[in-house]
């Protein structure tokens, strides 16, 4: 199925997973103001800093990811908590399976979402539906993102919005991000707007 050609639930998946890179890439724009310090200074939260909180997105997006691609990656994806403390580096791995995201999204349909999908876990295989994998992981990426942005806000940089994603009357206040992620308004709302 060509992006943009799905209907009904799977054309939400694909907005939520190009919300994600979205939300990501201006989160990525405002870490990328932080020093090598900051970035992995301690701080209040459920991870104890940034660098901490956005690798545990990251290989949690590695196992769901791979698990909805009928991988078997399993555990495997968290042996190294934080196998990126640079910076640079982690850019460019959570850039990267926020692509494989919105791929496998664009390929969904009503029988993929409901599909069956294996997770391998440390002592034993967990079956769901595509679709509820697909709803906690968005959840655990807002969940900890939320988290990042609250510590963006004790340090020198500005937290950015994330919440100008959805609404056609925001188009305005992503345009530079929709340029940089090299994404158009059209091609992002293709079959959602009934077109």
């Amino acid at each position: 199925m060509e992006e943009g050609m799905a209907t009904g639930a799977a054309l939400y998946f694909l907005a939520m997973a190009r919300n994600n890179a979205w939300a990501n890439h201006r989160l990525l724009q405002a870490c990328k103001g932080l020093s090598a310090a900051e970035f992995t200074a301690e701080r209040t939260s459920f991870f104890p800093s940034i660098v901490a909180t956005y690798n545990h997105i990251l290989v949690v997006d590695w196992f769901y990811v791979d698990a909805l691609e009928g991988g078997t990656l399993g555990p495997k994806a968290w042996e190294n908590e934080i196998p990126f403390p640079n910076f640079g580096d982690f850019d460019a791995a959570q850039r990267g399976v926020d692509r494989r995201l919105i791929a496998l999204c664009s390929g969904l349909d009503d029988e993929k979402l409901a599909a069956e999908i294996r997770m391998h876990r440390a002592s034993h295989v967990q079956f769901d539906r595509a679709d509820r994998v697909l709803l906690h992981l968005f959840e655990h990426q807002i969940h900890h993102r939320g988290q990042i942005h609250a510590m963006l806000a004790g340090s020198p940089v500005k937290p950015p919005q994330l919440d100008e994603f959805f609404c056609a009357g925001d188009a305005k206040f992503r345009a530079d991000d929709m340029v940089a992620l090299g994404w158009t308004e059209e091609d992002v709302w293709r079959g959602l707007d009934g077109r």
